[in-house]
């Protein structure tokens, strides 16, 4: 991320921050809506996201396009992002996104558990080929997409989270499913000022364990933490711990894997 877009990010969640409880799941689903506009349109992301350009003229062409289609908030936040001076178009599509993301959490309150359904979505859809190259593929139609992540989640989820998956499966943006989870995800987690760990483990780890592990973790990383746990038999024996971009693998199969590249070599 380049500095141009760490400090247009950084605008962009300040303003919604000022917003406070006004950002509404309407003010996310207007970015979300927004946002896969834009990134249908080559010219329109390359005028928005050009550094060159006025910001009072990006501005206006927000107002102009998105005018009547967005709640004053929606529009608001937006003319805030295209005011930016975004790295990229990538970046600019990136900001809209999580931006919307954070606006999907605030709304769902105290109460909300995004993080969780968006894990347990993630568990379905892994376990379903045939539903992971539905979502995935890029021969179906965004819209049809949309529609089948909604019927999935009807009754089952927040709408919140159908919003925030909508979302993913229409503007993945070359990220795979499971990816886009994950990412999403840890906005969610970061915006409610937590961090989100998977733990994989060859069976159920016991409640004090997962305990002890959290507190470990949220010393490490400042923060606390919250732990999904994935059931895999490969990994044999012993924990692998992912936590964002890092990586703790204390598996027995990492270490037999260690031990014949070394032979190997």
């Amino acid at each position: 991320m380049g500095s141009a877009t760490r400090e247009a990010l950084a605008s962009s969640k300040e303003a919604l921050a000022a917003l406070g409880a006004g950002a509404d799941l309407a003010t996310a689903d207007g970015l979300f809506a927004a946002g896969r506009a834009i990134g249908g349109s080559s010219h329109l992301s390359a005028a928005l996201s050009d550094p060159a350009a006025d910001a009072g003229a990006k501005r206006t062409v927000v107002e102009r396009i998105f005018g009547t289609q967005l709640s004053a908030q929606a529009l608001g936040l937006l003319q805030t992002v295209v005011s930016g001076r975004w790295s990229s178009e990538t970046d600019l599509l990136a900001g809209i996104e999580e931006l919307g993301l954070r606006a999907a959490s605030i709304s769902a309150g105290a109460q909300g558990d995004i993080e969780a359904e968006l894990f347990e979505f993630g568990k379905l859809v892994s376990s379903n080929h045939e539903l992971e190259l539905a979502l995935s593929s890029k021969l179906g139609s965004s819209a049809a997409k949309g529609a089948l992540a909604a019927s999935l989640l009807a009754g089952k989820a927040s709408p919140q989270t159908v919003s925030i998956v909508g979302q993913l499966v229409q503007q993945p943006r070359d990220r795979r499913i499971g990816e886009l989870l994950r990412y999403a995800s840890g906005i969610v987690a970061d915006q409610q000022g937590l961090a989100v760990a998977t733990v994989t483990a060859a069976a159920p780890i016991e409640a004090s364990q997962l305990q002890r592990l959290e507190r470990h973790l949220a010393t490490a990383y400042g923060r606390q933490v919250k732990i999904n746990q994935v059931i895999d038999p490969a990994v044999v024996g012993g924990l692998r711990v992912q936590l964002g971009d890092d990586v703790i693998d204390g598996s027995l199969a990492a270490r037999l894997n260690d031990l014949r590249l070394q032979l190997a070599g």
